[in-house]
């Protein structure tokens, strides 16, 4: 549990690079933080600990972009991305009672689509430089305001930093379940058929 914990702190400490390094925006685990403590943590105060991770980050970046560039979310766009950080904890949650590899990949790859898709769609929605039609729309999720860099460099941004962190975190939990001779997923073939393999991340 420690672990965990410790490698959440570090992932939501690492979304504030961007306010030393700009190159660095978007290159975070966003989705992923809220994504492995679905599948990690139990339901109920745990979750508290990446949910409120992320609310925090996203607070101080609100206040730092605002500050140096006068950009800010507003409470609409932050309310969209704490629905995204409530799906991602739920998609975490079912993938805990069916976890395999692939469906590690396949929720951290889904939470990132989502939170791309609803953060854009929010933007193209209140933004009134976008035509409130199809191609305004998908000029959002691709082009973006021509000053500022592509909003598809940002997915990817977002998407390849969610991957390298879910890949990490479960790579690091599973080993230590496998190095505690607890179920893991390095040892699936072996469990029973239909039965679900489950690391344990008691203190």
């Amino acid at each position: 549990m420690l672990i965990a914990v410790i490698l959440l702190g570090l992932a939501a400490l690492a979304r504030l690079a961007p306010t030393i390094d700009p190159s660095l925006v978007n290159f975070s685990p966003v989705m992923a933080i809220a994504f492995c403590g679905g599948v990690y943590f139990r339901p109920g105060w745990r979750w508290a600990l990446p949910f409120g991770a992320l609310a925090l980050s996203d607070l101080y970046l609100n206040h730092f972009y605002a500050r140096e560039y006068g950009f800010h979310w507003s409470l609409v766009g932050l309310g969209a991305r704490t629905v995204c950080f409530g799906g991602a904890l739920l998609i975490g949650a079912w993938v805990s009672s069916r976890k395999s590899w692939l469906n590690l990949l396949n929720g951290g790859l889904l939470g990132a689509i989502i939170f791309y898709l609803v953060t854009n769609t929010q933007s193209w929605a209140g933004d009134a430089f976008y035509a409130k039609t199809l191609a305004g729309w998908w000029q959002a999720l691709t082009i973006g305001h021509p000053e500022y860099p592509p909003t598809i460099f940002f997915f990817r941004n977002t998407l390849f930093g969610d991957l390298m962190f879910t890949g990490l975190f479960a790579g690091i939990m599973e080993w230590l379940a496998h190095r505690r001779a607890e179920p893991s997923l390095w040892d699936e073939e072996s469990a029973p058929t239909g039965e679900p393999i489950v690391a344990e991340t008691e203190d």
